[in-house]
């Protein structure tokens, strides 16, 4: 199975703008630049791209590893903060952190715990980065 994005650049890193666009369509000529990536101004980037995938891929690993489990959420809530470091090249995406809020009623704290680990690990996501993956998950009643 593949899957694409694309993305259109013009003009220089500062002063030039872009587009990000998904397959599926979802995105389709989402503007992004410097401003967006770096000083907080509007558009995309792709650190939150990247966060949303990956808050996307733990929460549907989680999904089916609880379902291994015979555990079955009501709600799991993801976010994944990516975080962007300037290092001696330029930058890299040092660090990503998950905070996960999952209800489901009666269920086990350590088979929980179990199955969110299991799912930091496994997700397709956490195996692609080379960044340090954290988390904080909280199992709701």
């Amino acid at each position: 199975m593949k899957k694409y994005g694309s993305a259109r650049w013009q003009g220089g890193i500062k002063d030039g703008q872009g587009t990000i666009s998904a397959e599926s369509g979802v995105l389709k000529d989402a503007p992004y630049g410097f401003k967006a990536r770096f000083e907080g101004g509007p558009g995309t980037n792709p650190e939150e791209l990247i966060g949303a995938a990956h808050a996307g891929c733990f929460s549907m690993a989680l999904s089916l590893i609880l379902g291994e489990a015979n555990m079955v959420a009501e709600n799991i809530a993801t976010k994944a903060t990516v975080t962007l470091d300037r290092d001696g090249a330029g930058f890299s995406i040092t660090a990503v952190h998950l905070d996960v809020a999952v209800r489901i009623p009666g269920a086990d704290q350590a088979a929980f715990e179990q199955a969110v680990q299991a799912a930091k690990a496994g997700c397709p996501v956490s195996k692609l980065l080379k960044a340090e993956i954290t988390m904080d998950a909280r199992l709701e009643s």
